[in-house]
């Protein structure tokens, strides 16, 4: 997305996407596969006037739905795969029979210069091993990364990793930091993003080792970035710093407990503003101000993998019609922020910073 700078010094993402831009979908992935992918695009195709699609999976099964959708045109191309990889599947057993799949025929699209970025709603372990084997890792990052982009009152806070990762030593956690900070700065506009480390508390003594241990890194290690130390799972939505780093287990964890508070809040809402004809009546002339209200609490419906020779965004298997559009239209945003050049370039500072820890844990071995 062509983002304009404003006097405050962040982008304005309300600006048109102008770039020209090719996106490739995995159309089998997700529980629902081309009955709500091949629908989402014909809604995303409309605001993105910009981009072209291409669908890769059962080509009768995506030309069937693309009969019932309107809004379908030139800019759709079809790439038959024979194969999908299942939900449940593993994935060392993905990697196996990954090629002739939608998935990985979607991510090749990628390495082969074809499309700007992938998108699937598909299995995620498998997607984030299909896309580390077939891009490759930037420069020395050690593994890719979830990010997510949490909504608060005045912006956004770029969450990672939220499922990418379940296991985090102290030097990865520090990896998800500098990346965390470039992706911020390069897809929101922000020119020295704050970063904290998800804790149990914001006391130095409290959580696990790894947790201090990068804790002590970002402090004294030379790590160029804007670190706030600790902060708490309530913060997340306060907007109190800019990134916020935690292992994949535990962003995992955050990321649904708030995609599930969210839409158990807005359901409640909404029943009681339907309960009786009065409270009907106001429901609907309240209506656009309760989407609002909606789309501003609801977690992103996608992801970017982190650390790839490449884009390749992870939207929730359960995604809706909505969501997946949504997806979509992330996608071209971040395809067109820049944000691998900035990954690259602080990832060349990392190697200095951790020096000083394999020098220290060296020496207690000995």
């Amino acid at each position: 997305m062509v983002l304009a700078a404003n006097p405050a010094g962040r982008r304005d993402e309300s600006a048109d996407l102008t770039q020209s831009l090719t996106i490739s979908i995995d159309a089998m992935g997700g529980d629902h596969g081309p009955s709500v992918v091949v629908p989402a695009c014909a809604k995303a195709l409309a605001d993105l006037p910009h981009v072209r699609l291409l669908l890769h999976g059962d080509e009768a099964a995506i030309r069937a739905e693309m009969e019932r959708a309107s809004g379908l045109d030139g800019r759709v191309e079809i790439r038959h795969a024979e194969r999908v990889i299942a939900m449940d599947e593993k994935p060392a057993q993905a990697l196996r029979r990954g090629k002739g799949t939608s998935m990985w025929a979607a991510v090749e699209a990628v390495r082969e210069g074809e499309a700007d970025c992938a998108v699937s709603a598909g299995n995620t372990g498998a997607l984030w091993a299909i896309s580390r084997l077939i891009l490759r890792m930037i420069g020395d990052v050690e593994r890719p990364a979830l990010v997510a982009s949490m909504p608060h009152a005045s912006g956004i806070t770029t969450f990672l990793d939220v499922g990418a990762n379940v296991d985090c030593d102290a030097r990865l956690l520090v990896e998800f930091a500098v990346m965390g900070e470039a992706y911020h700065r390069a897809a929101h506009g922000v020119a020295r993003p704050t970063v904290g480390l998800l804790n149990v508390g914001s006391e130095e003594m409290k959580g696990h080792e790894e947790v201090r241990e990068a804790n002590r890194i970002l402090r004294e290690g030379g790590v160029d970035l804007d670190y706030r130390g600790f902060v708490e799972g309530d913060d997340i939505t306060k907007g109190c710093v800019d990134v916020i780093v935690t292992d994949g287990f535990t962003g995992n964890v955050a990321l649904k407990a708030m995609e599930g508070a969210a839409r158990f809040m807005y359901g409640e809402l909404r029943a009681a503003l339907t309960n009786g004809p009065f409270a009907t009546l106001g429901f609907l002339l309240a209506r656009s101000s309760l989407l609002r209200f909606r789309e501003k609490i609801s977690p992103p419906p996608a992801a970017p993998i982190l650390g790839l020779n490449g884009l390749v965004l992870k939207c929730h298997g359960s995604a809706d019609e909505r969501d997946f559009a949504k997806a979509l239209r992330a996608a071209a945003e971040v395809a067109q922020s820049g944000f691998a050049s900035e990954i690259e370039r602080n990832m060349r500072r990392l190697p200095a910073a951790l020096a000083p820890a394999a020098a220290a844990s060296a020496d207690g071995a000995a």
